[in-house]
């Protein structure tokens, strides 16, 4: 059964017992769950693939309850179609007194998870898609209103146009200005760009990720989104160097054991989980020979952003869009 992000009141734990959240609003859907779970309850966290190694243990932990507990929430994240199976066997014996929360990333129409919910009248199924401007600006005004910061509107935009449509990203801004503005009578607007510097250094990020992917059409909606000026190259060359030799060591490390799992689990430092896949992309598009032929071609594309600051987003942006185009996994 769907029901509306915004009609979550209508859930009751003591009658649904499954229910599944999905999409890319995380700040929005972990209020969502955080609305549902009461101190009284006792809240189990789980990762899917924790479960699925040890699916004994996990069935154990559901269907075994203590005299002192009353009510148990169990929440699974980052779950996939591959839970399916696990909350149909769970379905089937008729759990009491225990709910269970799936907390997805986007799932697409054809998804076998999402299909099974919105059809099951007795599953809950609630999307959260990224929240527009418009609520995050009123977010970002009752937030300043009530802690009694003085922002103008045109900084209030730029706060709110950076966070892509993600309210955790914004309150995370908001909480570094108000701690900021505890030191401070006034907040300018060069005070504003220091503050959301992050989100910037994220978007970088995310640009040299897809590039090193080879996803050249996410590279243009990110060029298109971000306003790169000549000042930021250096830095994006930098990042997109050191992205470069950490990929060089794991397709290497590739190369020796024709094992991808491996190579990402016994990565060191760790990889985190959010940047597994798209360091599978990278390490499958990228052969250790010609990753070394990218961090030659970067530190000399580096020189040349030096001799030609004036035209450095230029110079930088042909050859972002020049790498992903280009077919080098042999």
């Amino acid at each position: 059964m769907i029901i509306k992000s915004y009609e979550i009141k209508k859930i009751n734990l003591e009658y649904n017992h499954f229910i599944l959240f999905y999409g890319k609003n995380d700040g929005l859907k972990n209020e969502a769950i955080k609305e549902l779970i009461e101190e009284k309850k006792t809240v189990s966290y789980y990762e899917e693939k924790e479960i699925l190694d040890n699916q004994d243990n996990f069935f154990e932990s559901i269907l075994t309850k203590s005299l002192f507990e009353n009510e148990k929430i169990i929440i699974i994240k980052r779950a996939t179609d591959k839970t399916l199976k696990i909350i149909e066997e769970l379905a089937d014996k008729n759990i009491v007194g225990t709910s269970i929360i799936i907390n997805s990333e986007q799932l697409e129409k054809k998804s076998k998870l999402r299909s099974f919910f919105e059809k099951n009248k007795n599953f809950i199924c609630v999307a959260f898609y990224p929240d527009t401007n418009q609520i995050l600006t009123k977010l970002t005004f009752d937030f300043l209103k009530k802690r009694k910061i003085s922002i103008s509107s045109e900084n209030i935009n730029a706060i709110v146009n950076k966070c892509n449509g993600d309210r955790e990203t914004l309150f995370n801004e908001l909480e570094k200005i108000e701690y900021y503005s505890k030191n401070k009578e006034s907040i300018t607007s060069e005070d504003i760009a220091k503050l959301t510097n992050l989100i910037e250094n994220h978007s970088i990020s995310e640009l040299i990720d897809n590039c090193l992917a080879k996803n050249k059409k996410k590279i243009i909606y990110i060029l298109n989104e971000n306003k790169f000026n000549n000042e930021d190259c250096i830095l994006i060359t930098r990042t997109f160097l050191n992205k470069s030799k950490k990929i060089l060591k794991l397709s290497s490390e590739y190369n020796l054991n024709k094992n991808i799992e491996l190579t990402i689990s016994s990565a060191k430092p760790p990889i985190f989980w959010k940047d597994k896949e798209i360091t599978k992309q990278q390490i499958y598009k990228w052969s250790p020979q010609n990753i070394r032929k990218l961090i030659y071609k970067l530190t000399e594309i580096e020189l040349q952003l030096k001799k030609n600051i004036n035209n450095s987003i230029n110079i930088l942006t042909d050859f972002i869009l020049d790498q992903s185009s280009s077919n080098v996994s042999s």
